[in-house]
């Protein structure tokens, strides 16, 4: 089968290319900077999320690859920059696992616990008069950390709290358009793919490798099929095409891990950062009274 192989070459050819992390802390600072020019978020080096590709059940597999959405499937993990670029991708773990499962076993959580991602040192804010760690941002599946920031419970929120969902969400929209963008360029993977994990996983992979180099390429192709913002109209959300078709099943929403005072004390900040003088959006109070 002569898939595989072009899968694999693409890989070895284009990977290290357009495929790649941040491995010294000014090319992080690099991606918070466009984070914050981009989508108005500060100190965040990328967004996370996971989604199921789905294949037939391998053989004398059990339940392992069985997800809680009553298909099997291995696991497309990912982690995007301003520019809905592929940073980091963890493919192939079992479709039983969550988004927090999934990312807590991963080499890349490892790393950042371990410091080895060679991540700025905390510094302030823009304008700001403390110092605050770089870190990710995901969804309420993820555990909250100093180095993961996510939104607010939703109910009973104040002003405030719900200023502080909208400007992260706005940030964390990049890894749901990126996804939504991948599956709208190869649709093979909206199927169920008749192959063993391990050609799944290879084609999986090339699929992210060539969708960052066609983003490298020619970025402005994909303005219709990505979300985007009136910017006349009080910022509000125009809904990309990938919305409308069929899109990559999102992965369970089970929380795991501890929440640190440090983390909460993080998001406090953060909080009170984007309501203040020096780090609200001009649109953000009215676009809010308007859509509450």
């Amino acid at each position: 089968m002569f898939i595989p192989k072009v899968c694999q070459a693409i890989i070895d050819e284009l990977s290290d290319e357009v495929l790649m992390c941040p491995d010294t802390p000014e090319e992080w600072r690099q991606v918070a900077r466009t984070f914050y020019n981009r989508w108005n978020f500060p100190h965040c080096v990328g967004a996370v999320d996971g989604k199921h590709i789905a294949i037939n059940k391998p053989a004398k597999s059990g339940s392992l690859f069985y997800n809680y959405k009553g298909f099997f499937s291995i696991v497309l993990l990912a982690i995007v920059d301003a520019d809905y670029k592929f940073m980091y991708v963890d493919i192939g773990q079992t479709g039983s696992g969550s988004d927090a499962g999934v990312f807590n076993d991963s080499p890349f959580k490892a790393a950042i616990e371990a410091g080895t991602l060679n991540l700025p040192e905390a510094d302030p804010l823009p304008h700001g008069d403390q110092p605050l760690d770089y870190f990710l941002v995901g969804d309420d599946a993820f555990a909250l950390k100093t180095w993961l920031m996510k939104p607010l419970p939703l109910r009973n929120m104040t002003h405030q709290q719900r200023v502080y969902n909208y400007r992260l969400s706005r940030a964390r929209r990049v890894v749901e358009n990126a996804f939504g963008l991948l599956a709208a360029r190869f649709r093979c993977l909206l199927v169920t793919l008749p192959l063993t994990p391990d050609r799944v996983i290879k084609i999986t992979h090339a699929c992210c490798v060539l969708h960052n180099f066609l983003r490298l390429r020619n970025p402005t192709v994909d303005v219709a099929t990505l979300d985007e913002e009136d910017s006349q109209h009080n910022h509000e959300i125009i809904p990309g095409s990938w919305r409308q078709d069929a899109q990559l099943p999102d992965m369970e929403l089970l929380y795991r891990g501890n929440t640190s005072r440090a983390a909460k004390e993080q998001r406090n900040y953060l909080m009170e950062y984007v309501n203040s003088p020096v780090g609200k959006v001009p649109w953000q109070d009215e676009l809010l009274t308007v859509t509450n």
